[in-house]
């Protein structure tokens, strides 16, 4: 048997500018992307998590639906608090000691939740684990803008985003296998194990984070003299081409009132999809699947069509050049696919082919969210601007998760919380489209890009 090796070509080997350039970016995502979509899937997989383990806790410990709602929500204030702070030391400390630090934090927090055995020590730890795990991801969208010109960052965020798809894969295959398979092992419950096995990772992916990723191009030994010319000319480029050359200040963003639109149509997306992420397992129970191995392999379809639509939009935005729209259609098709499973009153197999169209349009929202942000933040507003919009959006389900579960105790199902998610994706879609538009006629600021 022969072991299939990937090569990239060399970039100055091509006479074609357009190849060689192609040919660089190929180079700098096979370096970056693989450890740091790694490091996303055990984010992502330590964050939801506790949407499978509350099948068995709630049998174990004195939780109702209202306290695992305001413990899966409490996660997000840590991360609302901490996010910018956390990205602005990013850009003064660079992303080697800001992932050590906060993968390592994280990593420990999210094991000690095997510990749990009061709502309080639950409140607790989900609020440690949102103020360490805060700055991960818009770090990484910051981190791109060092490597990737506008033109080819919305792809970059989407396959960075496909690592959420596929935690979400395999989140459910295999915290179903562990809550049945090793509860009772060692006299350990199952979600017990589930919380130490997938969240100790967390802390060996940042430091090996802190060996292996450069903090810049300039610092990256694996790209030659020849290799950084053409990265900086390209770059150089980018922002010559942006629409606006002024460079807007971190003081003009926080005053300028379409940052907190975008801030609003973020926060109803990600309330509605992390509403949806956190109750799905218990949705799925509820359609007549009992065994949770089963509920983690139902849970993987979806995310297996997601992974395939973020892709496939992500391309097609990036070839159009364009992000409004394609965001307002996913919103629609997200609210489409829900809509749908309200009619269906249980039935297994069409609900899920229901939550699959959703899906598309769910993993797809993300980055072209961000895509469409970086297009417009200037380079001084770059590394706080994300990183406010992506906290003040992360209080939407710092509510949602209670909320639902407050609904679905007084409504005895979930058809009601679904309405409230159909209406939540048709608002963020309604404030990207009025946004976007505003923003372009009005001289936005000048398109991220690092120079």
């Amino acid at each position: 048997m022969t072991r299939k090796i990937i090569t990239v070509p060399d970039p100055h080997a091509l006479h074609d500018p357009a190849q060689a350039l192609d040919a660089l970016y190929a180079k700098i995502r096979w370096r970056l992307l693989p450890l740091l979509m790694t490091c996303y899937m055990i984010a992502f997989l330590d964050r939801v998590n506790i949407g499978y383990a509350q099948l068995q806790m709630k049998q174990t410990l004195p939780f109702g639906d209202a306290v695992y709602g305001l413990g899966a929500g409490i996660f997000f204030i840590g991360y609302f608090l901490f996010e910018v702070p956390s990205n602005l030391m990013l850009k003064r400390s660079g992303v080697r000691k800001t992932l050590l630090r906060i993968m390592f934090c994280w990593g420990v927090v999210a094991a000690a939740m095997m510990f749990v055995t009061t709502p309080l020590q639950f409140y607790i730890l989900r609020f440690l684990l949102g103020a360490f795990e805060a700055g991960f991801f818009p770090g990484v969208i910051l981190y791109f803008t060092y490597w990737f010109p506008a033109p080819r960052r919305g792809q970059v965020i989407a396959l960075f985003m496909t690592a959420a798809a596929v935690a979400g894969l395999i989140a459910g295959p295999v915290s179903g296998s562990i809550l049945k398979y090793l509860n009772g092992v060692a006299g350990y419950h199952g979600w017990q194990w589930m919380f130490v096995l997938q969240g100790l990772p967390a802390s060996v992916l940042g430091v090996m984070a802190f060996f292996y990723l450069p903090d810049s191009p300039e610092q990256a030994k694996w790209l030659s003299p020849r290799d950084k010319q053409l990265l900086d000319a390209d770059m150089a480029q980018d922002l010559k081409n942006a629409r606006d050359k002024s460079q807007g200040s971190l003081g003009q963003m926080f005053r300028d009132p379409k940052i907190y639109l975008l801030s609003m149509a973020y926060f109803m997306f990600l309330g509605a999809t992390y509403m949806l992420v956190f109750w799905m397992p218990s949705l799925i129970q509820g359609w007549g699947t009992k065994d949770l191995l089963q509920v983690g392999l139902i849970t993987a379809v979806p995310n297996i069509i997601g992974i395939v639509g973020m892709v496939l939009i992500g391309l097609h935005s990036d070839k159009r050049r364009e992000r409004r729209w394609h965001f307002v259609g996913c919103m629609a098709v997200a609210a489409f696919g829900l809509a749908i499973i309200t009619q269906l009153n249980g039935h297994l197999l069409l609900s899920v082919a229901a939550l699959c169209v959703a899906y598309v349009g769910i993993k797809a929202g993300t980055p072209l969210f961000f895509a469409l942000v970086s297009e417009y933040l200037s380079v001084a507003a770059t590394a706080g601007g994300i990183a406010f919009i992506s906290s003040l959006g992360n209080l939407g389900p710092a509510v949602t998760p209670w909320l639902n579960g407050v609904i679905n105790s007084h409504t005895g199902g979930h058809v009601s919380s679904m309405y409230l998610g159909i209406a939540m994706y048709l608002l963020a879609g309604v404030l990207v489209l009025i946004t976007a538009r505003t923003a372009r006629a009005a001289k936005p600021l000048a398109i991220m890009a690092q120079s």
